[in-house]
């Protein structure tokens, strides 16, 4: 006996290819479809509509076919009400918890939509009162009203945008990902975006990694933050001690920055600057203190910009004000999201990947690196709003820099 469920999508789902994906998904999770009403738009600006009967051997499989579409914008024609089920235990959901997405999400109770707070991939929805929020199984009490299944949840895609040329069977440079872009065009767009940012009251968010001090970028970067384009700033350990390394000692990793060769005990260089952060007690501590006198981290400081330094397992040291606890680290990134209007991701696979994962998808975001697998691995991730730019972040910082402070190429 089977069970079904009518749902339906509507976009620009034939150059896209999302209602070739919605098919083949449903197949991958062994159920069946019949495709009941198809509206192809006419024009490149015309939206197509697809209305499908799915069937599943199980009311188990079907949810879970419905979370699944979701991803792609997919809604059931009568989504009913939502049901809720109280949490077993801290840190466990019910066993049929929804899912999230990242996308903009709609919770019906008592016959009212309710919008989800702070959307976020990978947690699921608590119901508290006429709210609906997203919590991570971390971060679940016993009791709370968990939303489970998909029915009374509804998502809404951000728009896609018609691709001029997606009838062309062969173009130049037409991916996503790609080296061979026309770099200082991507630039001169990205800043804009970031002064769109500014002017609508929006914060900047930076992921940055440690080769922002090993490819001289430090500089660039510190002009940016000086001319208000960052409003807080996620890293590791690494970032910050390179950093704070190349201040006191002129190298990164023992090597001269001015010279590009290392220099004797260099090795030691990173130590000895955690250890001095350390005595001061915090990065904060040894600015005040007048021991940092210069960098990124001084420059954040300085600004009075929040930054949250989450660590992991290969650190040295660490500096003081690194996260140990990965949970509580992840806590502290989620509480400076709110008001994030554009995030940029520079040189760092794992932490791209992880605030990627903290996101929601109205939030446009650029990953720059010299490798074109963290880009594709944040967007793979589910962050398919992410943009890439496949280049050294050295160069990039520095053309960054050029187009938004207006001094910086007199420097």
């Amino acid at each position: 006996m089977s069970i079904s469920e009518t749902v339906e999508i509507s976009g620009h789902l034939m150059d896209t290819g999302v209602l070739a994906r919605i098919l083949d998904d449903v197949l991958d999770y062994g159920c069946d479809y019949t495709i009941g009403r198809l509206d192809v738009g006419k024009t490149h600006a015309d939206t197509s509509y697809v209305r499908v009967e799915l069937s599943a051997s199980s009311e188990e499989t079907l949810a879970r076919l419905l979370m699944r579409l979701q991803t792609h914008g997919v809604n059931a024609v009568d989504p009913g009400e939502a049901t809720c089920s109280p949490a077993p235990r801290d840190g466990v959901f019910p066993d049929d918890f929804y899912s999230t997405t990242n996308l903009e999400t709609l919770v019906r109770v008592n016959g009212h939509w309710i919008q989800v707070e702070s959307p976020e991939m990978d947690c699921g929805l608590v119901v508290t009162g006429g709210r609906v929020h997203t919590v991570p199984v971390s971060d679940v009490r016993e009791a709370d009203q968990i939303v489970c299944g998909a029915r009374g949840v509804r998502v809404v895609l951000p728009p896609r945008e018609h691709s001029a040329v997606a009838d062309d069977s062969f173009e130049f440079m037409s991916s996503a990902i790609s080296s061979e872009k026309p770099q200082a065009l991507l630039v001169r767009q990205i800043a804009d975006q970031m002064r769109d940012t500014k002017s609508q009251g929006g914060r900047i968010l930076w992921v940055a990694g440690p080769a922002v001090v090993h490819t001289g970028a430090s500089p660039a970067m510190v002009a940016l933050v000086e001319s208000g384009y960052l409003d807080v700033l996620f890293a590791g350990n690494a970032l910050a001690t390179h950093d704070i390394e190349s201040a006191l000692f002129g190298t990164s990793l023992g090597v001269d920055l001015a010279k590009g060769k290392g220099v004797e005990h260099g090795h030691e260089h990173h130590i000895r600057a955690i250890n001095t952060i350390r005595r001061c007690g915090s990065i904060a501590a040894a600015v005040e203190s007048g021991v940092l006198t210069s960098g990124v981290m001084h420059a954040v400081v300085r600004a009075a910009k929040p930054f949250v330094l989450v660590g992991s397992v290969r650190d040295d040291g660490p500096l003081p004000d690194v996260y140990t606890d990965v949970i509580a680290g992840q806590r502290a990134m989620r509480a400076q999201l709110p008001g994030v209007g554009f995030a940029l991701m520079v040189a760092t696979m794992l932490h791209s990947i992880a605030t990627g994962n903290l996101l929601p998808a109205s939030v446009p975001l650029v990953c720059v690196d010299i490798n074109p697998a963290t880009v594709t691995k944040l967007a793979d991730r589910g962050s398919a709003q992410a943009a890439g730019i496949v280049t050294d972040v050295g160069l990039f910082l520095e053309q960054l820099a050029r187009e938004l402070v207006a001094d910086f190429g007199g420097r």
